[in-house]
């Protein structure tokens, strides 16, 4: 957590969830991946350390039911 260590863009500011966009895109160019790519693998991480955080996705043939 690095509450005032903002990405380029808004340094000197309050560092913020909604500033993730930028730190992702730079991530992704230093690693040579497309922002996709990225979020796909990051995605992938997640549910593999937090698997129940897929178990609570609707699956696609559910979404929708009530």
């Amino acid at each position: 957590d690095s509450p005032w260590l903002a990405p380029t863009p808004h340094r000197g500011q309050r560092n913020e969830p909604a500033l993730l966009p930028w730190v992702a895109r730079e991530l992704a160019r230093i690693r040579g991946l497309s922002a996709e790519e990225l979020a796909r693998r990051t995605t992938e991480n997640a549910l593999r350390l937090f698997p129940r955080c897929g178990a609570a996705q609707p699956s696609p043939s559910r979404a929708g039911r009530a």
